[in-house]
């Protein structure tokens, strides 16, 4: 579950979640990750550190490269997680889907007689 929380907390912020549909498209280093945002390499860095940190990226190095790369594993676990409570959620709706309907036929004929 403690992965999951970092995963979570993780994709909380913009940036974090723009970095890592970046990163999906291929590697990139850090001076190509932060060339459309209007904050400092250092903040990248912090952000790609919780990134880390969490599981979704993983760096390589390459001569004077380090570039990072989408780790899919911990986005599978909470895609699993929130499919489970999706099932869930869509019982509960169906269910209301059907009362919903029975009141209404109780109410067309209220208005019939």
């Amino acid at each position: 579950m403690q992965n999951l929380d970092a995963t979570f907390a993780a994709l909380a912020d913009p940036t974090r979640r723009a970095i890592l549909m970046r990163l999906a498209r291929g590697e990139a280093t850090v001076t190509e990750l932060a060339r459309p945002y209007k904050i400092s390499q250092p903040a990248i860095s912090r952000h790609l550190k919780v990134l880390e940190e969490a599981g979704l990226v993983s760096t390589t190095v390459r001569a004077q490269e380090r570039p990072r790369r989408l780790e899919t594993a911990p986005l599978k676990k909470a895609t699993e997680w929130i499919e489970k409570y999706r099932h869930a959620w869509e019982k509960r709706y169906l269910a209301l889907d059907g009362l919903l309907e029975e009141l209404k036929i109780i109410q067309a004929k209220k208005e019939r007689k």
